[in-house]
């Protein structure tokens, strides 16, 4: 493969397939002492790395009792070494939340937190925009995703000890989008906050919290938050598009700010990854409860889609419903250059974790994480049934908003126009058709191609108080509609699927 690699060459490697990085190959003895499932898995992954051009890949799974980690391709295109499941790190992103949710719980048993307080209890200055609603919420709508207010909030406040302070600080600036409690959706910014709670109520750094309440205790030595100070890590390189379309390598995209580190922050191998699937499945091997680790994937908060359908968030972890029952426990994480899939099945002991470094890598991950593929194999699971039939998408029509405030502390604006087609409806941004929308049942709609082609991957709506559609949740994110045509002018950027973290 060359160097680059255009967006030309991607969606023909899609149709035909074209060379991949070099692969790391399993020796044939080897393969024959894993069962068939992880062998399939491994094939699954080689291939989808040659369809997608994805650089790297590092896999982690537990299965029928036994640990299995491996790595494949490169860290990078340009003078990468291979990847392997112990020393490879990625930027986990947003898996990172449910270690500033475990910590939390962790002083919650020490009973230092309430989740039914108030942050204000352990903030007394922090506020929204809407003073009344930020005075209400409470540390578990924070952590459920259902604070009210807007989530993608990407201040970078700078790199030094007060960096958290300041972000949640300057949030008088959030606009509070529904009242606390109402509606599930996905907020960065309360992670924040949270990690920010963490500090006060610990009197240390989020980064120490974090490293003392969880990273030594549960001896995870290739996990934390400046790779420069994790024993023999290896950058597993970010690849991202540049302005011209093709995918190269981009070192600098590997920095996130301070300020979302709660959020997002965490650095880890595929082999920490699957130890911390195993500690929480487990019974907390002395750091915390049993108790405590099922608390965190009970009692959601309110439902809808992040891409799959859940029934709602615990602590941090979003739990999703199955056609056969048993639920399914799931994170995961986007970052540019950095996409990474993990989910648990209690009821079946199974988990896995796939960590990619290039933003082709959802192509891969949706297909494991989103659709059947691993679950069906591993644990006898399927999605709940979801038979797109034609309806009447008068309801659903109009302009929809998703707000966004960027680095720089500026307000920006995504515009997706929704029409109908056929009984099912057409999704536009800045005059190009982007995807169609088939609904399955009342609210709820699976993601197609324009052609129709289907994707795993859900969305939902949700209705205001007279019962008419107020937003469209998508990729877990509220988006306000208008009535058709209404969107103002300024401001607005085009759509884009995957939001960061």
């Amino acid at each position: 493969m060359t160097e680059q690699m255009t967006r030309r060459t991607l969606i023909r490697a899609t149709a035909a397939g074209v060379a991949a990085p070099a692969l790391i190959s399993t020796p044939a003895a080897a393969r024959t002492r894993v069962p068939s499932p992880i062998r399939e898995l491994e094939d699954f992954i080689e291939a989808a790395m040659e369809t997608y051009a994805v650089p790297g890949v590092s896999l982690g799974v537990w299965y029928r009792g036994r640990e299995y980690v491996r790595g494949f391709g490169v860290t990078s295109v340009t003078g990468g070494t291979p990847v392997d499941g112990d020393h490879t790190v990625f930027r986990v992103a947003s898996t990172t939340k449910t270690f500033t949710g475990t910590a939390v719980m962790r002083l919650v048993e020490r009973g230092r937190i309430d989740l039914d307080r108030t942050v204000r209890s352990y903030l007394p200055d922090f506020r929204t925009a809407d003073p009344a609603a930020s005075a209400r919420v409470t540390v578990r709508q924070a952590l459920n995703h259902s604070a009210g207010w807007l989530g993608d909030y990407f201040l970078d406040t700078g790199s030094d000890d007060a960096a958290l302070a300041r972000y949640v600080d300057d949030m008088d600036r959030v606009p509070q989008l529904t009242r606390p409690g109402r509606l599930f959706s996905y907020n960065n910014a309360a992670l924040s906050v949270t990690g920010r709670l963490l500090e006060v109520v610990t009197g240390k750094t989020y980064e120490q919290a974090i490293g003392d309440l969880l990273l030594r205790p549960v001896s995870l030595r290739r996990s934390g938050f400046d790779i420069t100070r994790i024993a023999g890590a290896r950058m597993a390189v970010p690849h991202v598009f540049d302005p011209e379309g093709n995918l190269v390598p981009d070192p600098a995209r590997w920095y996130v700010p301070r300020s979302l580190h709660p959020a997002g922050g965490l650095i880890s191998s595929a082999r920490d990854q699957i130890r911390w699937a195993r500690f929480q499945l487990g019974d907390g091997d002395g750091v915390i409860s049993r108790r405590s680790l099922r608390l965190m994937r009970s009692r959601p908060g309110p439902g809808g889609t992040l891409f799959v359908e859940l029934d709602g968030a615990g602590v941090t972890w979003m739990i999703r419903p199955t056609a056969e029952g048993p639920k399914v426990v799931q994170h995961g994480g986007d970052w540019d250059g950095q996409h990474s899939g993990f989910l648990m099945v209690p009821e079946r002991d199974f988990a896995l974790t796939v960590m990619t470094n290039s933003d082709t890598g959802p192509a891969l991950l949706d297909e494991l994480f989103v659709g059947d593929w691993a679950l069906s194999r591993f644990a006898g699971l399927h999605n709940l049934p979801a038979v797109v039939r034609p309806v009447d998408t008068t309801a659903y029509e109009g302009d929809y908003t998703l707000q966004q405030i960027g680095f720089d502390g500026e307000l920006v604006e995504a515009s997706l126009t929704l029409r109908g087609d056929r009984g099912g409806l057409i999704a536009g941004s800045e005059g190009v058709d982007v995807l169609r929308l088939g609904l399955y049942r009342r609210d709820y709609a699976v993601v197609q191609q324009p052609d129709g082609t289907a994707t795993p991957a859900r969305v939902s709506f949700e209705r205001g108080a007279d019962g008419s559609v107020e937003w469209l949740r998508y990729g877990g994110r509220l988006l306000r509609r208008s009535a058709a045509g209404a969107l103002r002018a300024a401001a607005r950027k085009p759509f884009t699927l995957r939001m960061p973290i």
